[in-house]
C-alpha cells in the first residue's frame, strides 16, 4: 500500500491558482505540455501519410526539436514514370527558400566591409535606372524597393526555356515603371533578389552559384545543396510535377538561369536542418547580423511589414516564428523555425499545385504542445456580407473583387483566382485550413472602407474600397465548333515560346511551350478567357475569317503573337 504524497494537495492548489491568475483555462494549460518524441513522430507520420499518397507526387520532411531529429521521412513518389518513392535524402528545388541564403551572403559581404545595407544599388550596378529614386540594398532585401517584379510580367513566361545572362534577366524589368516609391509599401519582389545576386557577383567576382556553394554550403557540410542546372548530374534529384486537366503532368521546363538568386537553389531536408543549426552560431555571420535579418522591416510610415531579410517574421500563440515558403515549376517547399523553442520543420515537395505550409505549421504547433485549432466559423446574414462586396484597389494597376453569393463571400485576386473566405467575426474572415486572414475596415459611420489581408507568414496586404462597379462574372457563350477551326494554330509570342491553339470537340484548348493544356472559354466572337489562370486571348481575324494573330492579356500587360502555323 502506497502513502499519499503530502505535497500533492499543495501542488495542485498552486497549479489551480496559477491557472486562475493567468487566465489560462485547463484545456489551454494542458496544451502547453509537449508530446514525447515518439508521440510527435507518430502524429506527424499519420498526418502526412494521409496527405501524400503512395502513387502521387510526394514530399520529404524533417522535424527537429532541441537538436534531435524527431522525424525524417519521405512520402509519395519522387518519379511518377519510374515509380520511385521519395526518400528523405533526395534533392528538391527549394524555390524562394533560396532568398535566405542570398540574404546571408549579403550579410557576409557587409561584415567584410564590402558593402553597407544603406548603400544605393547604383554604387554596384551603376547602369541600373532607379528613376531618380534612392534604392538601397536593404530595400531589395525587404521587398520594399518598388521595382517591378519580373515574374509578374506576361512576357517573362515566354522566355522560360531560354538560358539568359544576368544582363538579359535584368533587362526584362529594368525599364518598367516603379510600382511605388522605395519604402512606401511592401510587395513581394523577385527582381529585387536577382539584383542582390548581381551585387554579390559584382563584389565577389564569382557567379552567385559559386559564391553560395563555396562560402555557405561547403563550410557547413551541406553536400547535397547546389545552384540548380538542368545539365548537371545531381544524384538523388527528384522530378517535379504540376496538375493538368486529366491528372499529373511533368512540370513546364524552366531554365534555372532565370530564378537566379531569387529561387535557383536545390537542397535536401537534411541539409536544411544543418543550415538551421548553423543559424544558432556565428559560423557564417554574427548573431547581431542575423537578429537584424529577423527583425520586421518598417515602411516610411513606420508600419511593420512582418518581413526581414529573406525571412517572414511572425508568431504562433506568442511563440516567435521565422519562416519562408518556396514555389517553382514542379515544386513547393516550406521551412519554419521557432528559435525560442528550438523547433525546426522543413518540407520539400515535388508538386507545385499545393504548398506544404499548412502542414509545417501544424507540425510545429504540435511540437511545442499547442496544436493548431481552426477558427470557429460563424454565419453572417446575406445583407451583412453584401456590404463587403465591391472592387478594392491593391495598387495602381491591380484590383481585388469581393462578391457575396448565396450567403458566402468570395475574393478574386489578380493572378491567384477566386477563394471563399469564411466569417469568424463580423469583420474577420479566414480560409479554411489556412492561416490567411481577411479583416475589413470601417469608418466611424460603419461604412466599409477597405480590407487588410494577412498571409500565412504574417505579411499584410491592404486594399482600399473604390466606387468602381463590380464587373460581371465571365460567362461562357455557346459557339459553333467550326468557329474554333478558324483559330487553331501556333502563335509565336517570343523567340522559343509559342501558344498552340487546338480544337477538342466543342472545346478550345491553349498550350504554351512546355506547359500543360488549359481550356479556353468564349465571351465574345473573338475573345476567350481561362478559368485556371488569369489570362485573356483576343484573336485578330483577317479578311478570310481566320485568325492571323492574337493578343494575350495578363496582369495588366498585353503580349501580341503572330500566327506562324
Amino acid at each position: 500500500m502506497s502513502k499519499t504524497n503530502p505535497h500533492s494537495k499543495t501542488l495542485s492548489r498552486l497549479i489551480l491558482l496559477l491557472v486562475i491568475l493567468t487566465g489560462i483555462n485547463s484545456r489551454a494549460f494542458a496544451q502547453d505540455v509537449r508530446p514525447s518524441d515518439e508521440s510527435l513522430a507518430a502524429s506527424v507520420n499519420e498526418m502526412l501519410g494521409k496527405t501524400y499518397k503512395a502513387d502521387e507526387p510526394g514530399a520529404s520532411v524533417i522535424v527537429v526539436r532541441d537538436g534531435r531529429v524527431i522525424l525524417r521521412k519521405g512520402y509519395g513518389r519522387a518519379n511518377m514514370e519510374l515509380g520511385v518513392p521519395v526518400e528523405p535524402d533526395m534533392v528538391f528545388r527549394i524555390g524562394s527558400i533560396t532568398k535566405q541564403f542570398t540574404a546571408v551572403a549579403i550579410l557576409m559581404l557587409s561584415e567584410q566591409g564590402k558593402l553597407s545595407l544603406e548603400d544605393d544599388i547604383t554604387k554596384f550596378l551603376p547602369d541600373y535606372p532607379t528613376k531618380g529614386q534612392k534604392v538601397t540594398i536593404e530595400h531589395l532585401l525587404t521587398h520594399t524597393s518598388g521595382i517591378k517584379s519580373y515574374t509578374s510580367l506576361p512576357e517573362w513566361a515566354a522566355q522560360w526555356r531560354k538560358d539568359i545572362s544576368m544582363s538579359e534577366l535584368i533587362g526584362i524589368f529594368k525599364d518598367k515603371p516603379m510600382d511605388f516609391a522605395p519604402g512606401d509599401r511592401w510587395a513581394y519582389n523577385n527582381s529585387a533578389y536577382v539584383l542582390l545576386g548581381a551585387v554579390i557577383e559584382k563584389i565577389s567576382g564569382q557567379t552567385y552559384g559559386d559564391f553560395v556553394e563555396n562560402n555557405i554550403f561547403a563550410p557547413l557540410g551541406m553536400k547535397n545543396s547546389f545552384y540548380d542546372n538542368t545539365d548537371r548530374v545531381i544524384p538523388r534529384r527528384v522530378a517535379g510535377y504540376s496538375k493538368g486537366k486529366d491528372g499529373f503532368v511533368n512540370a513546364a521546363y524552366l531554365s534555372m538561369t532565370q530564378p537566379h538568386a531569387a529561387g535557383s537553389l536545390v537542397s535536401t531536408v537534411d541539409d536544411l536542418a544543418i543550415w538551421d543549426a548553423a543559424l544558432y552560431t556565428d559560423k557564417l555571420v554574427k548573431q547581431t547580423s542575423l537578429a537584424r535579418a529577423w527583425t520586421s522591416a518598417k515602411l516610411n510610415n513606420a508600419k511593420a511589414t512582418n518581413y526581414g531579410y529573406g525571412w517572414s517574421i511572425s508568431n504562433y500563440e506568442g511563440h516567435p516564428i521565422i519562416e519562408h515558403s518556396g514555389g517553382i515549376n514542379g515544386f513547393a517547399s516550406y521551412a519554419l523555425r521557432m528559435p525560442r523553442d528550438k523547433v525546426f520543420v522543413a518540407m520539400l515537395t515535388n508538386r507545385d499545385f499545393e504548398s506544404p505550409g499548412k502542414h509545417v505549421l501544424k507540425i510545429a504547433a504540435l511540437a511545442i504542445g499547442k496544436p493548431y485549432i481552426e477558427p470557429t466559423a460563424i454565419t453572417l446574414p446575406a445583407d451583412a456580407l453584401e456590404k463587403y462586396a465591391g472592387v478594392y484597389q491593391l495598387s495602381d494597376t491591380e484590383d481585388a473583387i469581393v462578391r457575396s453569393e448565396a450567403g458566402k463571400l468570395f475574393v478574386s485576386l489578380p493572378g491567384r483566382g477566386t477563394t471563399e473566405f469564411t466569417p469568424m467575426s463580423e469583420t474577420g474572415f479566414f480560409i479554411k485550413d489556412s492561416r490567411v486572414r481577411l479583416s475589413f475596415t470601417r469608418n466611424s459611420a460603419g461604412v466599409v472602407t477597405g480590407f487588410v489581408m494577412t498571409s500565412s507568414s504574417g505579411t499584410e496586404q491592404p486594399a482600399t474600397k473604390t466606387s468602381k462597379p463590380i464587373p460581371p462574372e465571365q460567362k461562357t457563350a455557346a459557339a459553333d465548333p467550326s468557329l474554333y477551326d478558324r483559330y487553331a494554330g501556333v502563335y509565336e509570342l517570343a523567340p522559343g515560346f509559342s501558344l498552340t491553339i487546338t480544337g477538342d470537340g466543342s472545346k478550345l484548348m491553349a498550350q504554351g511551350t512546355g506547359q500543360p493544356k488549359i481550356e479556353l472559354f468564349q465571351d465574345s466572337p473573338t475573345t476567350f478567357f481561362a478559368k485556371e489562370v488569369e489570362v485573356r486571348i483576343e484573336f485578330v481575324v483577317g479578311t478570310d475569317g481566320k485568325a492571323s494573330s492574337i493578343v494575350l492579356s495578363q496582369g495588366g500587360q498585353k503580349l501580341p503573337g503572330k500566327r506562324v502555323n
